[in-house]
């Protein structure tokens, strides 16, 4: 009888448990990147692997920020010079690219065999260590979400790479 009557208890509060976990919000949780100086975050369900810049191979009439496509774990993905596309800089040649230049692909529940070259990462962020920014008026393309301040005063711009994945200029590569 002991015994399940501390079986009915241990249910008991795991029960308790598993619903506060499903009321309890979680705070949002950001990849850090950086593109030509501008500090990006990218929501961690949106985002894929990182790779470190492999051998592109260009496809000829495309955009200039289009790099071509490359081969990650067996995969063949188009990949984007962020920055360029984002107008923050010049498109970057597809050969000569090194360290810490990185490639992060899309997550596979985007359905979108993409990789984007960012110049740099810079780690993890939480929005605990975040505060929002006020909204502008400035209009944003849809992927281009809210705009968070660090301790340092630093302001990122939150990119969804899902989002980003259906913007019509980002599916218009041809030149």
């Amino acid at each position: 009888m002991a015994n399940r009557e501390a079986l009915r208890q241990l249910q008991s509060r795991l029960a308790e448990r598993l619903q506060l976990a499903r009321t309890e919000s979680r705070p949002a949780a950001w990849l850090a990147l950086e593109c030509a100086g501008q500090g990006l975050l990218v929501p961690l369900p949106t985002a894929g692997e990182i790779f470190p810049v492999s051998l592109l191979k260009p496809v000829p009439h495309t955009q200039p920020w289009f790099l071509g496509v490359a081969n990650l774990r067996g995969g063949l993905h188009g990949v984007v010079d962020l920055a360029a596309f984002l107008g923050l800089r010049a498109p970057l040649p597809a050969e000569g690219l090194h360290e810490p230049f990185r490639l992060l692909s899309f997550n596979a529940a985007t359905a979108s065999h993409c990789a984007v070259l960012v110049d740099r990462l810079a780690g993890l962020r939480s929005a605990e260590h975040l505060l929002a920014e006020p909204t502008d008026d400035q209009p944003r393309p849809s992927f281009a979400a809210a705009r968070w301040r660090d301790a340092d005063g630093r302001v990122w711009q939150e990119i969804d790479l899902d989002l980003l994945s259906r913007y019509e200029p980002f599916l218009a590569i041809a030149a």
